[in-house]
């Protein structure tokens, strides 16, 4: 990469220079098309029926595992499969994300296909809470007075849609809930994003063949049956899953966490959007109070978040500046002594970060 100055590292990129800044923006538009795409997603789910939801849950398991295979046969990085299998605590865990994730998956399809899109959107509004919940319940996570109120908030905002919806919001705490167990499995693994994919649907693809060769013995299975554009549709979903899952990899490595954590607001946002002005859901007072509590909670974790990122930063710079005050302060005549290294402030755990669920952490983005 000669000529280009600054590094780029897991958390986003460093350096001066255009060549800085044009990662910077490159990575920010891949962030924007994965979240784009996940946030889009509602519209094509209804074009795959009259295939139940359940079939294509099981579509997507099958061509994902195909298309990432191709894509890691393609890039030569298989490596990471004799390790993983040298491990099996590490294949229990992706056989428990790869589990979890299925539920997340099939709710969210069966979810969009029956007209709860808005219900399905809450629950990506409220994943960062639950995350945060999960961080203090499992990780034993120590939250600041800032982020117990967004808990406290977000809590109250079930409460109002549990009125409004006349039930507990279900579906919304089911994908919340799944998807933030999902991300804390993964933080365990530490596999990247391809890889995880490739290895978790490789646990589901038998058990998602077999069902279709059960309806297909039951002459139940839509595939073969609508033409062949319906069936290019149903092979589609391995790139729909994939595609965006590598532009979220992009920008990963090229842009903050705490951009990604902002950035995650663009897919349920959508989602959102084209519930109440494309599928014409309902939206009553008390459910735009619910959702208005929930938005509440989420911009107090945001600005917290952001204002301890750069405090973090502050202290960061405040350090190096004092060892380079100490290392000029030394006598020309005397051998330089080699600068003591600034603090670095321990990572926000998952809890604290920005609010960046899961999904902005290394593990990779498995979205509905």
């Amino acid at each position: 990469m000669g000529g280009r100055r600054g590094t780029v590292t897991g958390t986003g990129t460093t350096g001066t220079g255009t060549g800085a800044g044009t990662e910077n923006r490159a990575g920010l538009l891949y962030g924007i098309v994965a979240y784009a795409i996940w946030g889009l997603v509602p519209l094509y789910w209804p074009l795959l029926k009259p295939a139940s939801a359940g079939e294509i849950l099981a579509h997507r398991m099958v061509w994902s595992f195909v298309f990432v295979g191709l894509a890691l046969l393609a890039l030569r990085r298989w490596g990471w499969v004799k390790e993983l299998l040298a491990h099996p605590r590490k294949l229990a865990l992706l056989t428990l994300a790869a589990t979890v994730i299925t539920v997340n998956w099939g709710l969210y399809i069966w979810s969009v296909n029956n007209g709860h899109v808005v219900e399905a959107s809450l629950g990506y509004f409220i994943n960062p809470l639950m995350t945060i919940a999960l961080g203090v319940l499992v990780l034993k996570e120590r939250l600041r007075p800032a982020q117990w109120a967004a808990v406290g908030i977000g809590f109250a905002a079930v409460l109002v849609l549990a009125v409004g919806y006349g039930r507990p919001p279900w579906i919304s705490l089911t994908l919340a809930v799944s998807f933030a167990v999902y991300g804390l499995v993964k933080k365990q693994v530490n596999l990247g994003g391809l890889e995880s994919l490739a290895a978790e649907t490789a646990v589901l693809f038998l058990p998602a063949l077999g069902y279709l060769v059960l309806l297909g013995s039951r002459s139940e299975l839509a595939f073969g049956t609508e033409g062949a554009g319906h069936m290019a549709l149903l092979a589609s979903t391995g790139i729909v899953t994939a595609i965006p899952l590598v532009c979220f990899g992009a920008a990963a490595i090229r842009v903050p966490l705490s951009t990604l954590g902002l950035l995650q607001y663009l897919a349920p946002t959508f989602q959102f959007l084209l519930g109440v002005a494309y599928f014409h859901e309902a939206m009553p007072p008390e459910r735009w109070a619910g959702f208005s509590l929930v938005w509440l909670a989420l911009t107090l974790l945001t600005w917290d978040a952001l204002r301890t990122a750069r405090r973090s930063r502050a202290e960061v710079a405040r350090a190096a500046r004092e060892a380079a005050e100490r290392l000029a302060d030394q006598p020309d005549d005397l051998p330089a002594a080699a600068p003591a290294a600034a603090p670095v402030p321990t990572a926000a755990p998952a809890a604290t970060a920005a609010p960046a669920s899961t999904s902005a952490q290394a593990q990779g983005d498995v979205r509905a």
